[in-house]
């Protein structure tokens, strides 16, 4: 406690200065200025990746062209799982600490993450088809990526089903949470089952299997990717914030608000 002075009490400021950020009014603005630069990055970091991909990396001597694909499909399989956890971390820290911002970051996450899970169906079929000469298989990766898409469908749905957004936020929590045990399922799936699935293009036991060219050009794009999935996030939580918060005043009083409001 610190003395005023006028002699009264006050309490002494927060010891962790980094909470104020939970607030949805002092992230709002950071989240803006973060936008450009991630969206920036994710376009140098995926062009530059797909073109080394595409246009550098040597032809496989079995698969030949055909297997470009992977620089695509890979990155946005990673990102699919990657994506899944984090917004699973923040829909539970919401629901356990009762944070809005956390649960609004949950919800932001989840539509890139869908498209990137949808995004790995399509293209493991185009590489599928070629290469195992179907579209699609039961297989386990692909049965348990297809499961993680309707987790991500089933999230987004259940916070959409009510028209009060905190109960919204607990049962598309309850639902993330409980479908993380999906994840490993996925990534371990071709070491425990018999599948038509090959194993992991990149491994943190052995040195890498491909060509330097081809690993630089599918960590770029997937740094691209990354980078994109942040902005995106970033720029969908705003856009939450101002739907839930659009009542509060701080609201009322940004330039971006008053401006439609004066258009309108």
């Amino acid at each position: 406690m610190t003395v005023t002075e006028s002699g009264l009490r006050s309490r002494p400021s927060s010891t962790k200065p980094w909470l104020q950020y939970a607030s949805p009014q002092r992230f709002y603005p950071i989240a803006g200025k973060l936008v450009p630069w991630f969206m920036g990055v994710a376009l140098l970091l995926s062009a530059v990746g797909l073109y080394i991909g595409f246009f550098v990396a040597p032809t496989d001597h079995q698969q030949g062209d055909a297997y470009r694909i992977i620089f695509v499909h890979v990155p946005v399989a990673w990102l699919s799982m990657v994506v899944y956890v984090a917004m699973a971390f923040w829909a539970g820290l919401g629901w356990v600490l009762n944070t809005r911002l956390s649960s609004m970051m949950a919800r932001a996450l989840a539509p890139t993450g869908a498209l990137f899970t949808f995004l790995a169906l399509w293209t493991g079929a185009l590489w599928g088809r070629p290469t195992w000469g179907a579209w699609w298989v039961w297989d386990a990766r692909l049965t348990s990526e297809l499961i993680l898409l309707f987790l991500y469908i089933g999230f987004m749905a259940l916070q959409s089903a009510s028209d009060d957004p905190r109960r919204g936020d607990r049962a598309g929590a309850l639902l993330a949470v409980v479908g993380v045990v999906n994840v490993p399922i996925i990534y371990f799936s071709v070491q425990w089952w018999n599948t038509l699935h090959q194993g992991a293009s990149i491994s943190f036991k052995a040195a890498p299997t491909m060509a330097s060219t081809m690993l630089l050009g599918m960590l770029l794009t997937a740094l691209g990717f990354w980078a994109y999935a942040i902005g995106m996030a970033l720029l969908r939580l705003r856009a939450i914030v101002l739907e839930r918060e659009g009542d509060a005043t701080w609201v009322a009083e940004l330039p971006e608000v008053k401006s439609v409001r004066m258009g309108a």
